[in-house]
């Protein structure tokens, strides 16, 4: 397994925003790709031990655009809600997401005039002799609010390695 920042040439003085983690899962990209597709699986592959599941039921995804809520849970926070977009769609291939807070949960008091959206979680697959080699990448680019930004970022590197474990 792989970890860390990316690896581009970054110009003196400005600040990394993504992280990432890559493993070879042994099982096909269709396979995986199913799972990351179903938020009802989420609970089961969270490396930070935040996510606690859906908004009821939740279909599997099937675009960009799509929207699902996620229940979650920090100790500093309390529980809370994240409404999700589909930011990145593509079969067996790359998947990936961006939540922000629900306006309407109580957490959100907390957080009220700041803008606590602009970070992504996205999946990349590439099929390996039957196997896949996935890269889960944690970006915070995105993120406008500077109150917000000072948060991040909101998972590690271990984290992501973890949740790469579980798949």
């Amino acid at each position: 397994m792989t970890f860390g920042y990316s690896l581009r040439r970054i110009p003196h003085g400005v600040e990394i925003k993504k992280i990432s983690a890559t493993k070879v899962i042994d099982a096909p990209a269709d396979a995986v790709f199913a799972v990351l597709a179903d938020p009802n699986q989420h609970t089961e592959l969270d490396g930070g031990g935040m996510v606690k599941g859906p908004e009821g039921q939740a279909g599997p995804l099937g675009g960009i655009g799509q929207v699902f809520s996620m229940n979650m849970h920090q100790d500093a926070l309390g529980d809370y809600r994240m409404i999700n977009t589909v930011t990145a769609f593509v079969p067996d291939s790359r998947i990936g997401w961006g939540p922000a807070m629900d306006p309407d949960c109580e957490a959100a008091k907390n957080f009220e005039g700041v803008d606590v959206s602009g970070h992504t979680y996205t999946w990349d697959l590439r099929e390996a002799d039957g196997r896949t080699e996935v890269t889960e990448t944690y970006e915070w680019t995105g993120v406008k609010d500077p109150q917000f930004e000072k948060l991040f970022p909101l998972v590690s590197e271990e984290d992501l390695e973890r949740s790469l474990d579980k798949l």
